[in-house]
């Protein structure tokens, strides 16, 4: 039951990623080129709210949907590991036209030149998977 709950949660928020555009590449690309405050707005909302989940979760002790609790371990603060990782998922982005979520949007809205993009990302978590041991951590 608690599978046909995530499905209907995946759903909606694909319903709502594509009615908002920000599955659309012409969104994303006005976005880089600075001509749109648009997908910084549904970025800047969007890390508003995570940012108050994330607290909430931490004030009541917030448990999962299977009675666990919610542990948030702390991250090491490197200035050098987020801004070379921004950097290679921004590019990314920049290249493909969309971000993890929006591409199974895009694939769910029938822009079939997509799984491209949807079958490199898979393969490049998979190489990383490979060779996350042997990387600088």
């Amino acid at each position: 039951m608690k599978q046909l709950l995530y499905i209907f949660i995946g759903f909606f928020f694909g319903i709502v990623m594509y009615k908002s555009e920000a599955a659309s590449w012409f969104r994303i690309y006005e976005m880089f080129r600075f001509e749109s405050f648009h997908m910084y707005g549904i970025i800047g909302t969007a890390l508003v709210f995570g940012v108050l989940f994330v607290f909430l979760i931490k004030r009541f002790n917030v448990k999962s949907f299977d009675g666990q609790p919610i542990t948030i371990a702390p991250k090491s603060k490197s200035f050098s590991r987020y801004m070379f990782g921004g950097i290679i998922f921004g590019l990314g982005w920049a290249l493909a036209g969309a971000c993890p979520g929006p591409i199974f949007v895009l694939v769910g809205a029938g822009y079939l030149p997509i799984l491209i993009v949807l079958i490199s990302a898979t393969l490049g978590t998979f190489l990383y998977g490979l060779v996350k041991n042997k990387l600088p951590h």
